[in-house]
């Protein structure tokens, strides 16, 4: 899977006494108010109403415990409004570190290749299912079918999974090429194969989609059945749930040579958020 862009943004609150201050949007409504002398205008320029403005005035007076903006009365213009020298102080102030926070978000960025992947990973990882067997990956094809489509997703180099599913699945899902997705297979859904073509028998040819060669790594025993986990790429694993008689007909042992089969019926699709 190729890694994916993540861009990182913030907002700068500020608190007082446990108490939200002043938010960003707060904070430009007194720098208008300094540059055009007038909350109405201020509020126009910011988008906010005019009571949402003298509310947010209010709020940043009480906490401050003195007036961050006064009113001024009488001459040519019939007064205005402007800041105190404490509402200065306080959006300079507040530039400042807003100048701050960005040149750290920027200097974060910068460190954050690949990020992305690792958020997905662990989002997936805190995801509760009941399926043995979850893959992350990227959909590299979707072909659509009279009633279903068939999506292939890339869940390692060159390592393909195909799944079918509806067309209002494909739809709601947002599936087409490029896009992660996940893939979740249950365990008593994938059938073990050996031999060369994963079914112990050479002339035989299977209608199953996905056939996925690899090496059995473990082999855990059951009171009935037994767990096989066949790694079919570097770090990439399939379980399969088998009787007893299965795994003792079939030879398998850990390190001997398997099949992991499965319809593509069988593969259930999921994205990320």
């Amino acid at each position: 899977m190729k890694q994916q862009d993540i861009t990182l943004q913030g907002a700068l609150w500020l608190n007082l006494a446990g108490e939200k201050f002043g938010s960003p949007q707060h904070l430009a409504l007194l720098a208008q108010i300094d540059v055009c002398g007038s909350i109405s205008q201020a509020a126009r320029d910011i988008r906010l109403s005019y009571k949402a403005a003298w509310d947010a005035i209010d709020h940043m007076n009480n906490l401050a415990g003195e007036p961050l903006v006064e009113r001024l009365s009488g001459g040519k213009g019939g007064g205005g409004t402007r800041l105190t020298a404490r509402g200065r102080q306080l959006v300079a102030n507040y530039q400042i570190i807003e100048r701050e926070h960005q040149q750290f978000l920027r200097n974060l960025q910068r460190q954050a290749s690949g990020m992305a992947d690792d958020l997905l990973l662990l989002g997936g990882m805190s995801m509760k299912t009941s399926a043995r067997n979850q893959f992350l990956g990227k959909v590299v094809a979707v072909r659509n079918g009279a009633v279903n489509d068939e999506v292939e997703l890339e869940i390692t180099d060159g390592l393909r999974l195909v799944a079918v599913v509806t067309h209002d699945s494909v739809a709601s899902l947002g599936l087409e090429p490029g896009v992660t997705a996940y893939a979740l297979i249950k365990a008593s859904s994938v059938i073990v194969g050996t031999g060369d073509d994963g079914t112990g028998d050479d002339n035989i040819r299977l209608s199953a989609r996905n056939q996925l060669r690899g090496t059995v790594s473990r082999l855990i025993p059951g009171a009935v059945n037994s767990e096989v986990v066949i790694e079919i790429a570097a770090g990439v694993s399939i379980a399969a749930i088998i009787t007893n008689g299965s795994a003792e007909d079939m030879g398998l042992q850990t390190g001997c040579s398997a099949t992991a089969i499965f319809k593509a019926s069988s593969v259930i699709l999921g994205v990320p958020g």
